[in-house]
């Protein structure tokens, strides 16, 4: 026999099933047919003016939706600093809550991951039939929180400053003469690319930039002996000494910087007394 608690389920089900024919349709096929229709108008639309912007170009002439490039990307670039669009501001801020490599997993995989799957399980654990906002204090502290959380991350990545070159360019001379090489223009100008270059990024150097991704403190380079050559061909091809290396090649940056910012590693034995 049949439950209060189950006849009065079978009964609100039933009034559901009612509204539905008297009010409005299901879910099913109708609400999903709508939203794919369009989805697939935005994707027309989208296309459509793809293929104007692309067609009515006329010899590097702008066309009707603007010019079709500007200037060609110049991968030896050392000003640029890259990041992500805005709707990614909250994520990108949250890596620089979680640090490499004990807890970034938890930051880019873990937080996401867990608040994803309770997002799409809410229908199967948040069964009431209450819908009035005021009858539901959990869910709407939760809404709240969610939007507050996402809307301080999102603020706090749009303006988290990064280290730009010409802010690290200001601590060469620093870095000459507590290392001593002030007197070697060749260690001066590698200096000098180093920080341009966006180095400091995922180094530390007597005590600037940042460890990311396990990037080892390049402040004692120098003593360990590896010479000029093995650093020219750990910039070119940085998995040829370290199998497994994350770290980019700086090939682009040409054999002759190379040779300097070589030389600049090689001088860094540690501060001098």
């Amino acid at each position: 026999m049949a439950s209060k608690k189950q006849q009065a389920d079978r009964a609100e089900f039933k009034r559901y099933k009612e509204d539905v024919k008297k009010e409005g349709k299901p879910f099913f096929p109708y609400a999903i047919l709508h939203d794919t229709i369009m989805s697939l108008v935005v994707v027309a639309v989208i296309i459509g003016l793809s293929v104007i912007w692309k067609f009515t170009v006329d010899d590097g002439e702008p066309g009707a939706l603007g010019p079709l490039y500007e200037a060609e990307a110049d991968p030896a670039t050392t000003d640029f600093v890259p990041r992500p669009d805005w709707f990614f501001y909250f994520l990108f801020y949250l890596l620089r809550i979680f640090k490499w490599p004990e807890t970034v997993v938890l930051g880019t995989v873990g937080i996401p991951t867990v608040l994803l799957v309770l997002l799409l399980m809410l229908p199967f654990y948040d069964r009431r039939p209450e819908r009035k906002i005021l009858r539901r204090p959990v869910a709407v502290v939760a809404a709240i929180l969610v939007v507050l959380s996402m809307g301080v991350l999102t603020w706090k990545g749009a303006t988290a400053k990064e280290a730009l070159g010409s802010e690290t360019v200001e601590l060469v001379p620093e870095w000459a003469e507590k290392q001593g090489f002030a007197d070697d223009p060749e260690a001066v100008a590698g200096a000098t690319l180093f920080a341009e270059s966006g180095c400091l990024n995922c180094h530390l150097y007597l005590g600037a930039g940042g460890q990311n991704l396990g990037a080892p403190d390049l402040s004692e380079e120098g003593a360990k002996g590896r010479g000029v050559e093995w650093q020219v061909e750990h910039l070119e091809n940085p998995g040829s000494k370290v199998p497994g290396s994350p770290m980019p090649s700086f090939a682009d940056l040409g054999t002759e910087n190379l040779l300097k910012i070589a030389t600049f590693l090689e001088a860094s034995k540690g501060p001098q007394e």
